[in-house]
């Protein structure tokens, strides 16, 4: 059974930083596009923060410049490296897995929450 486990969030103050880390095991880790999304409350799920069975990276422009993605396929886990943290970021960040080399079969993870507040 494939599970993704997150960790890493909590409370921080704006303008601090925080590590998201996302392992998982039952897959070929570096066969997946790996992925972090989050959702706020009222929102829509939100893309944040892409990286490829390549290494290539994309993210959306809300985060762009502070968050960073990066993956140590030795250890089968996924990092999100979050920096300059505004109110606005506080959510439920989830880690995906999807397989890059056909379309549908993909996981996800449980969910750590983070949230930014004085």
């Amino acid at each position: 059974q494939v599970q993704l486990v997150e960790s890493g969030g909590g409370l921080v103050q704006p303008g601090g930083s925080l590590r998201l880390s996302c392992t998982t095991s039952a897959i070929i880790f570096s066969m997946y596009d790996m992925a972090w999304y989050r959702q706020a409350p009222g929102k829509q799920h939100e893309l944040v923060a892409h990286i490829t069975s390549r290494d290539s990276t994309t993210y959306p422009d809300s985060v762009k410049g502070r968050f960073t993605i990066s993956r140590d396929n030795g250890k089968n886990t996924v990092y999100l490296q979050m920096n300059s943290l505004k109110p606005e970021d506080t959510a439920v960040y989830y880690c995906n897995a999807a397989y890059a080399f056909a379309s549908g079969e993909n996981y996800w993870g449980q969910g750590t929450q983070v949230t930014v507040s004085s």
